[in-house]
């Protein structure tokens, strides 16, 4: 096993190292069936430029899923379905990919107006080439932060500002994004905690009840949790709580 994989290893530095070298040859082509690939030098600076833009925006699209967590509604919404999910008594039910699944439909419905902005502001205009490339990026970040601003304490803002040693700001303009990010990111995570809290109470409650009864019957051997998960479920299905937890961590980023 060991000989194989040093071997896939060196067939892998081999075949890097041709591209490589085939790649630095002026003019060089690597044919396959039904596939051509050339590798030429940049003649100009326009050239040379959008390689430069290219590797810009492919390192942008790598961070994407990173923006998509952090920069959004979906930190909050996973977090307290996930403690939704404890509280209850059931840690894989649902699975990871409902709770994930269930977490981005949240997401894209409530930031479905920030992103219409973003194309119309940004993306629609630089596609008809009305405005540069850096003043469309200026346009597509403005509405992000702008749902951010609205989500993020002002204690957690200071915070970073000291941190980071900028000058008080006279507006949220003068605020960086690089220091609006974390602050927004730390504020998502004590809202969703304290949402987390919440539910946990009456669910603690069904626990507590049930092992009272249990030791004062003298069934010190049964686990509550086994006997208290049928009732928590009840609950949870007669006050429609699917319902009732969607419907709230909806309007707790409208309102």
């Amino acid at each position: 096993m060991i000989r194989t994989r040093r071997f896939l290893l060196l067939g892998l530095i081999a075949l890097g190292t041709t591209l490589l070298l085939s790649g630095c040859m002026s003019g060089s082509e690597i044919n396959a069936p039904g596939v051509t690939l050339s590798v030429e030098p940049a003649t100009s600076p326009q050239q040379m430029s959008a390689g430069v833009q290219l590797l810009v925006l492919l390192t942008v699209l790598s961070l994407a899923p990173s923006i998509l967590v952090l920069a959004t509604s979906f930190t909050r919404i996973v977090i307290v379905l996930s403690m939704l999910r404890n509280a209850i008594g059931t840690p894989t039910i649902p699975p990871n990919q409902v709770i994930i699944g269930l977490s981005l439909v949240l997401t894209f419905f409530i930031m479905t107006p920030v992103y219409a902005q973003i194309d119309q502001q940004a993306i629609q205009p630089y596609l008809k080439q009305e405005i540069d490339q850096k003043t469309a990026f200026q346009r597509g970040v403005e509405p992000l932060r702008q749902f951010m601003f609205k989500q993020t304490r002002e204690k957690d803002l200071q915070l970073f500002l000291e941190i980071n040693g900028s000058p008080q700001p006279n507006s949220l303009d003068d605020i960086p994004t690089a220091v609006l990010l974390p602050a927004f990111v730390i504020s998502e995570l004590r809202t969703a905690f304290t949402m987390g809290f919440v539910l946990y109470i009456p669910f603690l409650v069904i626990d507590m009840v049930v092992s009272s009864i249990l030791l004062s019957m003298g069934m010190m051997m049964l686990p509550p949790s086994l006997v208290s998960l049928p009732f928590k479920l009840l609950l949870f299905v007669m006050v429609d709580g699917w319902y009732l937890i969607t419907r709230s961590l909806t309007l707790s980023f409208i309102q």
